[in-house]
């Protein structure tokens, strides 16, 4: 029996079996990706969040040679914004309805941990309505080696003053040849720390969500590999805890204007569906699957939906990231992501974090095209009589242009 019939799923992708999805015509295999993703969620529907991205600070010391954002505390641009700096953006958010503020930074040894602590509490004191899911494993790790306590007690101290979820920043490819490889990042936290991060994170309850980057130049084996640590760490998770990665998140490597460019092919839309399918099919214990529009754009998310995604990801409002390393897509409001996903042939629902729906837009509303101002108007009707007068009348019984 094929491994791409439905009736196969029924049992779990041998690591051999998974290898094979790499192979398969990409037609036949996002067509298996996207039966598998009816199974567990909504057909019709597909989901999306209005957040934030906030970077609070840019200055790092691990290097990765495909950032583009970070900076030494040195450079003219390096920054770290105030708490209120931070407060006006969360702001911002809550008024256009947002729930959620993603926050990272680099791996910062400047910034005290009471400093961590402190902003959290200001954020949970002045804007209780909005979850925040801050820092990676890997400023986590750094956390713990700049106060010398472990990384279970960092996220303790962390929860208690406010924190809700861990992003899953800094998965990229869990497999350690890949991501301690001289032209990617031989200082970057290691494939166990990562997981072993994110295991402790969903033992205290937080959120928390898995991430992968291909196009480093790794083989189809080793990102089954990294797929398979995230499976492995899911089954653990939800049979230890409960609670899990509530998504699994995939896009392609940028490498414009950062030392990795030219060292690393990149990956392209044939690649990056290839991917997004398989993970579909190989993580069968991770429900909800996000599109990259940032990465892709939105044709190519548009496709994602049919090749085992069911959530067209954020709004983002402000990303500062991935944008400087070539992505061109850093933002977009509320209104183009419904856009995309109902020419797609897909209801559109606004969820939280946890992918619980928050909201059913009135697309008709919101897709209506937006009366002229009065000036706009004016000026419309005058360019109309303009056109009127240098014309001939139309013929008696023909239709006005």
């Amino acid at each position: 029996m094929s491994i791409l019939a439905p009736a196969a799923r029924v049992r779990r992708l041998t690591a051999d079996e998974a290898l094979t999805l790499y192979g398969r015509p990409l037609f036949d295999l996002a067509g298996a990706a996207h039966e598998a993703r009816e199974a567990l969620t909504d057909p019709n529907v597909v989901t999306y969040l209005i957040d934030r991205n906030i970077n609070y600070s840019n200055v790092c010391n691990v290097g990765c040679a495909f950032c583009g954002f970070y900076r030494t505390r040195r450079q003219d641009d390096s920054y770290t914004l105030s708490f209120e700096a931070i407060s006006a953006k969360v702001r911002e958010l809550e008024a256009v309805g947002g729930t959620r503020i993603l926050m990272q930074g680099g791996v910062n040894p400047y910034l005290h941990f009471s400093w961590y602590l402190e902003l959290l509490q200001h954020l949970h004191d002045q804007h209780p309505s909005i979850r925040v899911e801050a820092f990676s494993p890997e400023e986590i790790k750094g956390m713990a080696k700049l106060t010398g306590m472990r990384t279970d007690e960092v996220l303790r101290a962390l929860q208690a003053a406010g924190l809700d979820g861990l992003p899953g920043g800094g998965g990229e490819m869990l497999v350690d040849d890949v991501r301690h490889a001289r032209h990617v990042s031989p200082a970057r936290i290691s494939a166990d720390d990562w997981i072993r991060i994110m295991a402790e994170a969903q033992a205290l309850g937080l959120y928390t969500t898995a991430t992968m980057v291909i196009g480093f130049g790794e083989t189809p084996a080793q990102r089954v590999q990294s797929l398979l640590r995230v499976r492995e760490q899911q089954d653990r998770a939800l049979a230890e805890h409960g609670n899990g990665f509530s998504a699994f998140i995939s896009w392609t490597l940028q490498t414009k204007g950062v030392r990795i460019e030219g060292r690393a092919p990149g990956a392209g839309a044939f690649e990056y569906l290839q991917n997004v399918a398989a993970a579909r099919l190989i993580l069968d214990n991770v429900v909800n699957h996000q599109a990259s529009w940032p990465t892709m754009g939105y044709k190519g998310a548009q496709t994602a939906l049919f090749a085992g995604c069911n959530d067209f990801g954020s709004t983002m409002l402000e990303e500062n990231v991935v944008s400087q390393a070539g992505a061109r897509n850093r933002a977009t409001p509320e209104r183009e992501l419904v856009r995309q996903i109902v020419d797609a042939g897909f209801a559109p629902r606004q969820r939280d974090s946890l992918y619980q729906i928050v909201r059913v837009p009135d697309v008709e509303a919101m897709l209506a095209p937006e009366a002229p101002s009065a000036a706009g108007a004016q000026q419309a009707d005058a360019e109309a009589a303009a056109d009127g007068a240098s014309s001939d009348p139309p013929a008696a019984g023909a239709p006005a242009a």
